[in-house]
């Protein structure tokens, strides 16, 4: 049996909740992690580690993306440019595809990188 996810890998999504920092930001989903639910998305949520400097890091730190937890973004609708909710329906030709709670409109297919 395959899970359908209402954000997948390359989904514009807004942060909905956290602190002044995060809440608000826009970004690409690089990664979905299903049995955590979690996800990496691009230019959120970013961290820095201090690791001992070597010829690899010679400045001593390094900046990365930590995951988010998928109950704290929402997609992004192109239409009205502001977050939404994602549910499921049946098309005409027996598909099971994402659309916008609010609009109705389909969600669009993200090309495969």
């Amino acid at each position: 049996m395959r899970i359908h996810f209402k954000v997948r890998k390359g989904d514009l999504v807004e942060v909905i909740v956290g602190g002044a920092n995060k809440k608000g930001q826009r970004g690409v989903v690089k990664k979905v992690f299903p049995k955590k639910r979690k996800l990496i998305v691009d230019g959120v949520n970013k961290v820095t580690r201090h690791i001992k400097p070597d010829y690899r890091y010679p400045q001593g730190s390094v900046t990365k993306e930590m995951p988010i937890d998928l109950s704290n973004v929402a997609l992004i609708d192109p239409s009205t440019n502001k977050p939404d909710r994602v549910g499921f329906k049946i098309d005409e030709s027996g598909n099971k595809v994402r659309y916008f709670k609010k609009s109705g409109n389909l969600v669009p297919k993200v090309e495969k990188l």
